[in-house]
């Protein structure tokens, strides 16, 4: 089996219209109907619109979606880190560059759960082939009968709102809807945690004169968000940050450790769609930031994307799907090489599908192409190909969901 560190089953949402606007759904209306106001009708047409645009230009296209319940069974994935991520909240344009996050963010991410969550139910009302899991326990249950687990996750540290004050308790409550990690970063400075470039149409140079960020890692926001998830063990997900960033976070982390005396593998930190830096883009990861994920008993997951997985590789043929295997194999080795014990331990799959991330690696176009590449791990690492698989990501997800 697979399980994907990284992956965004809910995106094929932000392009459906919703028929009736979830800020007026029963679940929610009692403690909501005061907290933002309705957007109109025609408002949500056109968010919809934008990101079906967007689907066609930097996803699959063709109004295709790359993941599917059909298109994951097909893959064998059975564990899936479902991705939660709202472009209009950290596209609002209505805001300035680098404006602090409105506080009805953290309103449509809520809604985003209970939309996903009435989608699969809506798919498989029996549960005969999924489940949303929310405790270590249902996660071995669900994947032990062949289903497939969904584990909520968010991107994007902006989803907390701009209220310090406030990131505790809304960290709470995503924790108890079973949320495993959130990515603090992600691709524009809204005062969380500044980040790497991550645009493929933009070489870091250019993206760094465009979106200029400030010389600081955590902002205030992201200061305190890294204190609630150490407290609420949730992982701490350092894609997309920037140097400084990731300095500023392991640092942290640290002071926090000898604030609780706890070790540090007693709180695990991922990189859940990353790899190794073969080249020269900041997004993918250093050695030394390898060797800290690794001293905390992290993970990482290895994006699909031909933009950060192929530079420095030494690709010869990028059309080729006989080297999506040679490639993996470049950054496992690489990072096996950086981590104490020089173990396969710290290497999982993130693949970052419906993410806009096209194209992406030869041979995988949808969540069902995933089990391509089962046969070549095991070839080429044997028993250790499980834990890269799978192993290696179920037990972080565990510790995460307790």
């Amino acid at each position: 089996m697979i399980a994907d560190m990284h992956c965004h089953y809910p995106m094929h949402l932000a392009a459906e219209v919703p028929k009736e606007p979830w800020r007026q759904g029963p679940r929610l209306a009692s403690a909501l109907k005061n907290a933002h106001p309705r957007r109109p009708e025609w408002l949500e047409e056109l968010r919809a619109k934008a990101v079906q645009v967007g689907a066609n230009l930097f996803n699959l296209g063709g109004n295709r979606w790359r993941v599917s319940l059909d298109e994951l069974e097909g893959g064998d994935v059975r564990a899936v880190f479902s991705v939660l991520y709202e472009p209009f909240a950290e596209l609002d344009l209505d805001e300035s560059y680098g404006a602090a996050p409105e506080e009805g963010y953290f309103d449509d991410l809520i809604g985003r759960i209970d939309g996903v969550e009435q989608d699969l139910e809506r798919q498989d009302p029996a549960g005969a082939r999924c489940e949303v899991v929310r405790s270590a326990a249902d996660l071995d249950r669900v994947v032990d009968a062949g289903k497939i687990a969904f584990m909520h996750c968010v991107e994007g540290g902006f989803h907390l709102g701009g209220d310090p004050d406030e990131i505790g308790d809304r960290v709470a409550q995503l924790k108890a809807r079973g949320v495993v990690y959130i990515t603090l970063a992600h691709l524009f400075w809204r005062r969380v945690a500044t980040n790497a470039p991550a645009l493929p149409f933009l070489e870091d140079r250019l993206y760094r004169r465009l979106f200029r960020q400030p010389d600081e890692g955590l902002g205030e926001l992201g200061r305190a968000a890294v204190r609630a998830m150490y407290q609420h063990r949730m992982l701490i997900d350092v894609s997309h940050m920037s140097e400084r960033a990731l300095d500023d976070t392991f640092r942290l982390l640290d002071i926090l450790d000898q604030e609780t005396g706890a070790e540090p593998t007693d709180h695990p930190v991922v990189a859940t769609h990353a790899g190794y830096r073969l080249g020269s883009q900041e997004y993918m990861l250093s050695p030394g930031t390898i060797h800290r994920i690794a001293a905390r008993g992290g993970v990482i997951g290895l994006i699909l994307a031909r933009h950060q997985l192929c530079e420095g590789a030494e690709v010869l043929d990028p059309d080729d799907p006989a080297e999506t295997p040679r490639i993996l194999r470049r950054h496992i080795d690489s990072i096996r090489a950086r981590v104490p014990g020089h173990t396969n331990a710290h290497v999982a799959i993130g693949s970052d599908l419906d993410g806009f991330i096209k194209p992406t690696m030869a041979g995988i176009e949808t969540a069902s192409d995933l089990t391509m590449l089962e046969e070549p791990l095991r070839a080429a690492y044997g028993g250790d190909a499980e834990m890269m698989l799978s192993e290696n990501a179920m037990r972080v997800a565990r510790w995460a969901l307790g």
